[in-house]
């Protein structure tokens, strides 16, 4: 039925990431689980799909782009204090023979 990630060991690192980013998730998501029970809670069998299951979508969707973002968020690095050196400086293009006789 629901596809399971196999657990991982974890470093200490990941896991204080992991601790941080479900700390962040609860509080991003409870108004989406909220909103999500609410709908859930008026549907019986007759209409549980259909137009529901897209707004079901639609909602655990919007979890998970607040997951991706809170993840990328944390990971955010400064910007480097030393500008980039310049491009190397590109080869002459070969010669064009457009034009020229061909040997024969």
């Amino acid at each position: 039925m629901a596809r399971r990630i196999t657990p991982e060991v974890l470093t200490s690192e990941q896991q204080a990431e992991a601790d941080r980013l479900f700390a962040a998730l609860q509080q991003a998501a409870v108004d989406d689980l909220r909103e999500l029970a609410n709908l859930l809670a008026t549907k019986n069998d007759s209409n549980t799909f259909g137009a529901t299951e897209y707004t079901v979508r639609d909602i655990v969707l919007g979890i998970g782009a607040k997951a991706l973002q809170h993840a990328l968020e944390g990971r955010k690095k400064g910007g480097t204090t030393v500008p980039r050196p310049p491009a190397p400086t590109a080869p002459r293009p070969p010669r064009s023979t457009a034009g020229e006789p061909s040997p024969s």
